[in-house]
């Protein structure tokens, strides 16, 4: 019962962070997996994938009824990211992991702070945002995705929001469905790996859908602004978690 409870708490949280701020699920969902559930690591990355992807599905869903989703972004901006995350992987392999994230968590604290000092006035609220930049602001993300290993949300708002121009609902919506675009790449790319627990994930998705609901109905109560500043000091106080935890490594 008290493990039924837990993942029923986990998946409300993890999900209505994914459709309050369009990302924060993978970061968060394998740690507390392994963490708190108890799960081995490679599993808890399968299970993860699932979780977040059907999540990020159904919060999609829901800022498609809200009119904060732009599905022509999404897929072109998907597609790019895809296909240079899938070339940059290999890049990956020559560094390091301590390393990368160091420099994922510096990368996620300067896109913190930018996103926290940088008002949007200025915001451009385009229906359709011309297709180079979307497609370039994809292949950078992609790029960076493959060479350090994560992605989701942190990169994605933040390159919607400043790169493409998008206002702060509608690129956490449109963020959400190349998420669930790339977490069933990646979940199918794990199934031949270790099993994993269909009945958690269950759990997890189930909680994770009412939490999604409530994510993304409070994201349309919010200012712009107040969403964007949110969604900046999470990142900044992973991006020092982060640090943290690998810096010193790297130094000595």
């Amino acid at each position: 019962m008290e493990l039924l409870l837990l993942g029923l708490s986990l998946g409300f949280g993890i999900g209505a962070l994914l459709g309050l701020l369009g990302g924060g699920g993978s970061i968060l969902t394998v740690p507390a997996l392994v963490y708190l559930i108890g799960q081995q690591p490679q599993a808890a990355i399968t299970a993860s994938l699932a979780i977040v992807g059907a999540n990020s599905a159904v919060g999609a869903f829901f800022h498609s009824r809200q009119g904060t989703l732009n599905l022509r972004v999404a897929l072109l901006f998907g597609g790019a990211g895809m296909a240079v995350a899938y070339v940059a992987a290999s890049i990956s392999k020559h560094f390091d992991p301590t390393v990368l994230m160091t420099l994922f968590a510096g990368l996620m604290l300067v896109v913190g702070v930018l996103m926290l000092t940088r008002r949007n006035e200025h915001t451009i609220s385009m229906t359709e945002p011309a297709l180079g930049r979307v497609l370039a602001a994809g292949a950078g993300v992609g790029l960076l995705t493959g060479v350090l290993g994560v992605g989701g949300g942190f990169l994605i708002v933040p390159a919607l929001v400043m790169l493409i121009g998008l206002p702060m609902q509608q690129a956490v919506g449109t963020s959400l469905i190349i998420i669930a675009m790339n977490s069933l790449a990646g979940f199918l790319g794990h199934l031949g790996g270790p099993t994993f627990d269909f009945t958690l994930i269950i759990i997890f998705v189930t909680a994770g859908i009412a939490g999604t609901l409530a994510g993304s109905r409070l994201a349309m109560r919010l200012r712009d602004s107040q969403l964007k500043s949110a969604f900046a000091v999470l990142v900044i106080c992973l991006a020092v978690l982060l640090l943290i935890d690998n810096l010193p490594s790297v130094i000595f």
